[in-house]
């Protein structure tokens, strides 16, 4: 291809992986904000933004913070999480769902994927927790995640859970909207956490929140998420705390992003059966999808594998493609225990993360996708695939 070319398809608009989609209701929370002078951590779109996620995902209360990490980060504190205590979590994500672990000095410990959903694999996490008891290690908690807004095996997980007493923080960064047998995602564990970074379903530019049906731990999230400062008349602190709140202005939008939730899983799912209805009959193309009724996706990103002795190409090559012609794709995560600074954490494998991560790609999957977006990714996939 000559830089003539390239410049010619790069002059084209570029189409994101997953961009921020505002409704324009956003603007009336924020402009509120203002007017009240609430330009800080907490507030009345704050106490709003909390009760209407947590309505929404079927919870008592739900706590906005900064970030979903920092959801993951008092979880474990709240759960006693300490050094030298073991914390079981998927392989196949973010590290953000990990790196939580290390900050207290905790060691992660590893499970491997399933075929169906790509999620933690039960009969997996069982080996790991017996093994680690055996070897007189203390289990503190263990993290599943619904990847790709794909929900996990709740049932099975939440069943060995419960048969050990390990406690359940459910990884639901990427869910909201999704469902279970009818039960919303971020509604399974003892304590959830979503995530609103700029890529997710729901965006306020950077955010999270910690979900639980029990208020004391909720309670003791906000308390420790505002620098755990005591009840006094001065500034006392007994214990460390964080500067994890979500501020006023972020939950305003929040509020506007909520009030058409539903209306972007609609969308994200709209974009999920376009790809499939295009690429499902090519031979090497598969797709992470529903694996029964009782599963109900938000197809956050519609993913794909490619089996390149079939198709002729990689993930890496239709890609690089995709790039030529303005177009962001990404690969799938790269598994946890792949990564250098947690090789030494105890991992349990079947190999199907590490394949799931040598196949995969993400496609372009924003709720802002316009009917000619779709057609242009579709042409440079079709257009690559027959190419090989």
């Amino acid at each position: 291809m000559t830089d003539k070319e390239l410049k010619t398809e790069k002059s084209d608009k570029r189409i994101y992986l997953s961009s921020p989609h505002m409704s324009g209701g956003e603007i009336k929370y924020i402009e509120e904000a203002f007017e009240q002078n609430w330009i800080a951590p907490l507030g009345p779109n704050v106490d709003e933004f909390e009760k209407t996620v947590a309505a929404y995902c079927g919870v008592k209360d739900a706590a906005a913070l900064s970030s979903g990490t920092a959801a993951i980060h008092l979880a474990l504190i709240i759960l006693g999480v300490k050094p030298g205590d073991e914390v079981i979590a998927s392989s196949f994500t973010f590290s953000g769902t990990v790196n939580p672990v290390a900050y207290l000095g905790a060691t992660p410990v590893f499970v491997d994927s399933e075929e169906e959903t790509w999620n933690m694999d039960p009969n997996l996490l069982e080996k790991a927790i017996k093994e680690r008891i055996r070897k007189g290690k203390q289990v503190k908690a263990i993290i599943p995640v619904h990847l790709y807004g794909m929900p996990a095996k709740m049932e099975e997980i939440l069943s060995i859970a419960g048969k050990y007493d390990i406690p359940v923080v459910e990884d639901a960064a990427e869910a909201l909207g999704s469902r279970f047998l009818e039960k919303p995602a971020g509604s399974f564990g003892r304590i959830a956490v979503l995530s609103f970074n700029g890529n997710k379903i729901l965006s306020t530019s950077g955010g999270g929140m910690l979900l639980s049906d029990e208020r004391e731990i909720t309670e003791r999230a906000r308390f420790l998420a505002t620098q755990a400062r005591d009840r006094a008349s001065w500034y006392q602190h007994s214990q460390i705390g964080y500067n994890y709140r979500m501020s006023n202005i972020l939950a305003g939008v929040g509020r506007g992003q909520m009030e058409v939730i539903d209306e972007r899983v609609r969308q994200r799912r709209e974009n999920h059966f376009y790809y499939r209805e295009q690429l499902e009959q090519v031979d090497g193309i598969t797709f992470l999808k529903e694996p029964n009724d009782a599963y109900f996706s938000n197809h956050w990103l519609t993913t794909i594998l490619i089996d390149p002795e079939k198709t002729g190409t990689s993930n890496r090559l239709l890609m690089e493609e995709m790039e030529r012609h303005n177009i962001e794709a990404r690969y799938l995560w790269n598994p946890m225990h792949l990564q250098p600074v947690f090789s030494h954490s105890p991992a349990y494998l079947n190999g199907t993360s590490e394949r799931l991560f040598q196949q995969g790609l993400c496609l372009p999957s924003g709720s802002n996708m316009t009917d000619s977006d779709r057609a242009r990714v579709m042409d440079v996939l079709q257009r690559t695939l027959n190419k090989r």
